[in-house]
């Protein structure tokens, strides 16, 4: 039982982990902010406004020995979301381990260590496909030999559900992925009973819709498509070795910002869908809270959801039966159906030659694409219902946001930045230059020799080398990527273009006034990686007529004012999902400003609270969109609306 948490300092988080601890939750679930997880120091420029937003900031071994003090590292189980920067974060992990005595063979948890789906959803990714499943390779030997105990990979697929990948693809692409990554590990020469141990230390971290019956049926059919590989693709013979073994957050997705009470519900429908089938059960579970579509959660707020999970655990009796959906012949035909239709994509991803060439090509990320606006024009027709958003809309006062909204949700403080930034030039200010220098040289030696960087690494820690250091050395090697945005071979649904036919006629007058088509930017500064929203907004002002550029995640602001300026752009739409939009859309309105192009109208996107809004609105501007905002037709209507005024 777990929340994913950590935010501002090591030093406020490991207080919020003693706290979750004492009120019963049985592991850690480490939130990383985005500078940590993408590979940067806290004093980055792109690191500017996301220290300690969505998760705690960790540089060096010495802010892993402050985020863990007073934590038995032998008795804990510790899951840690990261993937780009895994193999770091797990050798300050091992290090500390080493310096506290505590035996390597000791250490549980689990690295999520799944690079392939960032390209995908989340976007924490540094380095190019091919030597990032190199990385997770490395990890993964090392943890078979040396932490035995450790899961070195969590296949995640909870955010191709994010994505918008349906219950097919969701298995599809995470069994393409584990595919990917065994043949990798199958090519480094070991054994067929090391390959065997390989297999069954690798986990899954599955999404839980509000859709119970397809989640109950979703997770049979990949328990028993797994076993299916284990048996025919690597011969595991041992069925303990090839057991399903995973763990759920449920959905963030289906959250709303509109009568957030009615999260609650929803969370309890997902959570019972992975725990009532005992051939389905997960091992571990993470909820979210009730009020994560408005901003952070308060302690309080996790506390809540992992009340429930107590609840379900120690005071029903769910968990005391066989498997209460055993025989049942609508479960076992929708099983059938969905195992079916997720191994005929397993399929497609091969003759495409495999997850990696498929991930480059840009077919997966356009097929989520396509889902995604799929799912978005359902909810914006009416088809599917959304509680409160596109049905019974109408609603009594909700004590729970009765401090206005901006109380009932977690308010970092901006001094917690500069404070990490000063602890950060203190610590490298201690440490002995020459033996982090010889550490930096070893790490550089292993990456190119491709040997494996996991010691070499753990020394680095010892060392006193930092997060970003860690990484530069490693993209020295390995170069930076971009990945496909997807949006090339995508289309806006039939029902929704219907809807765009006045907005189109509107575009097309305002191209003949302007004497080409309004050029609209779509810009997502700073490290936050969730893309999809600027997806849908970008696919969907493309296919109304609107010139479109967007070139993807992590971009400066002054690199997005650059564009503007040399596009000769009419409209700049800007989101954020980190929580940084003060600061990264101050900071690109003053380079817009800079450039001569300040007069060109800026729309914002993301999870803002509403004190938030107001205060963007002063900066001067446009409009601000949230989650709450789902028609996407109607927000280009007023995209539309904003060039045509500009022009007058």
């Amino acid at each position: 039982m777990r929340t994913y948490s950590g935010h501002s300092s090591p030093r406020r988080s490991n207080e919020l982990y003693r706290q979750n601890l004492a009120r019963g939750q049985t592991g850690l679930s480490v939130a990383f902010d985005l500078p940590t997880q993408t590979g940067y120091d806290a004093d980055h420029p792109l690191a500017r406004g996301e220290v300690g937003r969505t998760g705690v900031p960790v540089s060096h071994l010495g802010d892993l020995r402050t985020l863990l003090d007073g934590i038995d590292l032998g008795g804990m189980n510790t899951s840690m979301t990261i993937n780009a920067t895994a193999a770091w974060l797990l050798a300050l992990y091992v290090a500390l381990a080493d310096e506290r005595g505590t035996p390597r063979s000791a250490l549980r948890g689990t690295t999520q260590n799944d690079i392939v789906k960032e390209y995908l959803s989340r976007g924490t990714y540094v380095f190019p496909p091919r030597p990032s499943l190199a990385l997770t390779a490395d990890v993964v030997l090392f943890c078979v030999r040396e932490v035995p105990e450790w899961n070195p990979v969590n296949v995640c697929s909870y955010h191709l559900q994010e994505a918008g990948a349906t219950p097919e693809q969701e298995v599809a692409y995470a069994l393409g992925t584990a595919i990917a990554l065994l043949d990798a590990v199958r090519e480094r020469g070991i054994a067929e009973a090391e390959l065997a141990r390989v297999f069954g230390r690798l986990s899954f971290f599955l999404n839980s819709s509000v859709r119970f019956v397809d989640e109950i049926c979703k997770q049979r059919a990949f328990a028993e498509l797994w076993d299916r590989l284990g048996r025919e693709r690597y011969g595991v013979a041992d069925p303990k070795l090839r057991r399903f073994r995973f763990g759920v957050q449920v959905n963030s997705l289906g959250l709303t910002e509109a009568q957030p009470e009615n999260n609650v519900v929803r969370i309890v429908l997902e959570m019972l869908g992975v725990t009532l089938s005992q051939r389905a059960r997960a091992r571990a579970i993470q909820l979210p809270a009730w009020n994560e579509a408005l901003g952070l959660p308060r302690p309080w707020d996790q506390q809540w959801s992992l009340r429930a999970q107590q609840i379900l655990a120690y005071e029903t009796d769910l968990l005391e039966y066989p498997d209460l959906f055993d025989g049942n012949p609508a479960i076992e035909r929708r099983t059938r159906e969905l195992g079916e239709a997720a191994w005929a994509e397993v399929e497609a991803v091969s003759s495409r030659g495999g997850m990696i060439e498929a991930v480059e090509s840009g077919y997966v990320k356009e097929r989520l694409v396509v889902s995604h606006a799929a799912r978005v024009a359902r909810i914006e027709s009416g088809e599917q219902v959304v509680v409160g958003v596109n049905r019974w809309a109408e609603t009594a006062p909700s004590p729970l946001l009765a401090e206005g909204g901006a109380g009932a949700i977690l308010a970092i403080d901006p001094a917690a930045e500069r404070a990490q930034l000063e602890e950060l030039a203190a610590f490298r200010g201690r440490r002995d230059a020459g033996r982090v220098a010889a550490g930096l040289e070893a790490l550089e030696r292993a990456a190119r020799a491709g040997t494996g960087v996991m010691e070499a690494s753990i020394e680095c820690a010892r060392a006193g080398v930092t997060t970003g250091e860690w990484s530069d050395v490693l993209r020295s090697v390995h170069g930076e990527y971009r990945a496909p945005t997807g949006l090339a071979g995508a289309r806006t649904p039939e029902v929704a273009l219907t809807r765009l036919q006045g907005v189109r006629e509107r575009v097309a007058a305002l191209a003949e006034r302007l004497g080409r088509r309004p050029k609209l930017l779509v810009g997502k500064p700073g490290l936050d990686g969730h893309s999809n929203g600027a997806e849908q907004i970008a696919l969907r002002a493309r296919d109304a007529g609107f010139e479109v550029v967007y070139e993807g995640i992590r971009v400066t602001p002054r690199e997005l004012a650059r564009a503007a300026a040399d596009e000769g752009v009419h409209l700049v739409g800007l989101s954020v999902l980190s929580g940084a939009h003060l600061a990264l859309v101050g900071e690109t309105l003053r380079e817009l400003a800079d450039r001569g192009v300040g007069g060109v109208p800026v729309v914002v996107g993301g999870i803002i609270p509403d004190a938030d809004a107001t205060e963007l609105l002063q900066m001067g501007v446009r409009a601000v969109y949230t989650p709450k905002d789902f028609d996407l037709s109607r927000i280009v209507e007023e995209l539309v609306g904003w060039v045509e005024r500009a022009a007058e």
